[in-house]
Parts: C-alpha cells; sequence; structure tokens
C-alpha cells in the first residue's frame, strides 16, 4: 500500500504556500517567521552572527565572510574552518523568502571580504543591501552555480479565490535539502573560497573534502533507506522539498496554497477537501513549533504528526546539517511505510 506523505511547513508566513495545519493555527497568532522578524536573533544564532556588525575585517587579519542564512553558514563555516570569520545575516528561524535587510546587515556586508548566497532568487534583500553597502572589493559567491533548478513539479491546488502566487522566478531554490546537490554547493563555496583567500587554500580543500564524503555518506543512507519504500506519495504546503523528492524517487502529488491572513470556514473545508482528496497518511510539522492543534487536527483526521525540517532554523554547527537530515530520513521511512 502506498502511503502518502504530507510535508508540512508552520510558522511560515509567505504569500500562497502555507502549511495547512499552520493556517489553522494562524488565528491564535502562531507564526515562528513572524516572531522571529520582531525578536530579532535567536538564542540559537552562532557568536558570529552576533558579533557581525562590530568586528572590522583586519582587526583579526583574517578573511570576513558573511552568509545569507542558516544552511549557506552551515556549509561555509565547514568549508572555512578556523581560518576565516563566518558570520550570518538572517538569524536562523527568520523568514529568508520575504526578510528584510537591517542597517546591520549593510554594515556588515559594508566590511566583508566575501558574501556567500544560495542564489536560485531566493534572497531577494540581496540586491539592494549589497548596492547600499558600498563595498567595491566585496567577492560574492553564488553557492547555487551549475545546478539546473526545478520549476513546478506538481499541480497546484487552491484553497481561496484570493490567493496570491509564491513565485520562485529562477526556479525552485530548495537545494540544498538533496545531498547531491549540497555537495555541488560545498564545492562551488570552496572554490569562491579559494579565489578570494588563496593563502589558505589547503585548508579550503581538505575541509570541503571532509564535508564533502560526509554527504556522500549521507547520500547512500538515503538511498538504501528509502529504496525500501518506492513511490512513496506525499503533498507540501511549503514547496521545499522537490529535489528531495526526485533524488529519491518520492512523488510530491500536489502543493496546497492556503492564505496566509484568517481563514473562513469555507477556506478550512477547502484544505481539509484537498488533503482527502490526496488520501493523506502522514502530517508533517516543522520541528520546534506549537503542535496542540496540529496534534488535535491530526487526531481527528486519524493520521499520526510528524517533523520534517527545511534546515531553515535550527543550530550553527556544520554538523547540524547530518543530524537533521538524519533526522528527516527516519521520519520519511516510518511515513512512507
Amino acid at each position: 500500500m502506498i502511503v502518502n506523505c504530507t510535508g508540512l511547513r508552520t510558522g511560515r508566513q509567505r504569500s500562497g504556500i502555507l502549511p495547512i495545519i499552520a493556517l489553522l493555527m494562524l488565528s491564535m497568532a502562531t507564526g515562528c517567521s513572524q516572531s522571529n522578524r520582531n525578536q530579532g536573533t535567536t538564542s540559537e544564532q552562532s557568536p558570529q552572527a552576533q558579533e557581525a556588525v562590530s568586528t572590522p575585517r583586519l582587526q583579526s587579519g583574517k578573511t570576513k565572510i558573511v552568509t545569507t542564512f542558516l544552511p549557506i553558514y552551515l556549509f561555509t563555516k565547514a568549508v572555512a574552518g578556523n581560518v576565516a570569520d563566518v558570520e550570518i545575516l538572517v538569524p536562523p528561524g527568520t523568514e529568508v523568502h520575504e526578510y528584510q535587510a537591517t542597517p546591520e546587515n549593510v554594515k556588515a556586508i559594508a566590511t566583508a571580504n566575501v558574501l556567500v548566497k544560495n542564489g536560485l532568487g531566493l534572497e531577494v534583500f540581496l540586491e539592494n543591501t549589497v548596492k547600499n553597502a558600498q563595498n567595491p572589493k566585496l567577492t560574492e559567491i553564488d553557492a547555487s552555480k551549475g545546478i539546473k533548478p526545478l520549476n513546478e513539479i506538481s499541480p497546484v491546488v487552491k484553497t481561496t479565490q484570493e490567493e496570491k502566487d509564491q513565485e520562485h522566478t529562477q526556479g525552485n531554490p530548495h537545494v540544498w535539502l538533496d545531498p547531491i546537490l549540497a555537495k555541488q554547493q560545498v564545492t562551488n563555496i570552496r572554490d569562491g573560497l579559494i579565489a578570494a583567500d588563496p593563502a589558505n587554500k589547503a585548508t579550503y580543500e581538505a575541509n570541503a573534502a571532509a564535508y564533502v564524503k560526509e554527504l556522500e555518506s549521507l547520500n547512500s543512507e538515503f538511498q538504501q533507506t528509502l529504496q525500501k519504500t518506492p513511490s512513496c506519495t506525499f503533498i507540501t504546503f511549503h514547496d521545499a522539498f522537490p529535489y528531495l523528492a526526485k533524488r529519491y524517487n518520492l512523488k510530491q502529488v500536489a502543493v496546497v496554497q492556503i492564505p496566509e491572513d484568517q481563514l473562513s470556514p469555507t477556506d478550512v473545508q477547502n484544505a481539509v477537501n484537498a488533503v482527502k482528496k490526496y488520501k493523506v497518511k502522514a502530517l508533517f510539522s516543522e520541528p520546534g513549533v506549537d503542535n496542540k492543534l496540529l496534534v488535535s487536527l491530526s487526531k481527528d483526521l486519524k493520521l499520526t504528526l510528524r517533523p520534517l525540517d527545511s534546515l531553515e532554523t535550527g543550530e550553527t554547527d556544520p554538523q547540524h546539517y547530518f543530524q537533521a537530515m538524519k533526522a528527516n530520513l527516519q521520519t520519511l521511512e516510518t511515513a512512507c511505510k
């Protein structure tokens, strides 16, 4: 029996694509992206990020690198090790898709040697921020260089006619959730850092090689585990997992778009009907979100609630990538049985 695995993104204030259950909680004022945006840096933010605006690049004598958001920070920090200062612009847990740059971000870029971004149109805030920083010596590294992006790969189900679409004009940007594409991102970062800081070439090469080896091992683990559950189908409410699905023969059957404002009874019914249409058997929520209402609804629908992580929040240790992805693998294995 094919089991449908439903990917949910809770607490996401995006135009259009929101987890069905998270939207049911919007009237209760949940939404990690908005709260984090208001509160600023989370407790998980790295010391490097906290001192991003106050450390002149010449003070330590090291190359100063600024990265956009958590996955890119993890990859860059892994490659740079201790020979460069690595900072993060978007605090972990803060919405990157609609992030508004701060004066501190401008100052950080103005004093940086290197800027590393995911690319594929994800960091919309960067263009004007870089212009305002007026740093002619800044080297920019596009971690997704050479990666062919996926566009819409499954039907889009709208629950309201007033829905505003969230479009990825350069294709889906969530390439870091595929370990093989993550390898390419790490390689791109390595090459960019060597070009910007050739004195530390040997360190960048050695660090990148070690991290790539771990990514290859992770890929093998995903392949061996998920080949036991072929053609596992799922619905997502945050279009973050098409690369992961394509790599391991999972099937995303639909992206359900739900308004980010208060839900009307009709919206709720449309969303429930969409889930029932695809006979969803598993429910995925974002780690760290208050899931009381999610648990209640999952019981009503006789679905099991499990976490699936898009890696946009979490710890700033480069090993966090592997910890979170292995947790995702366990979740997929259980849900797809």
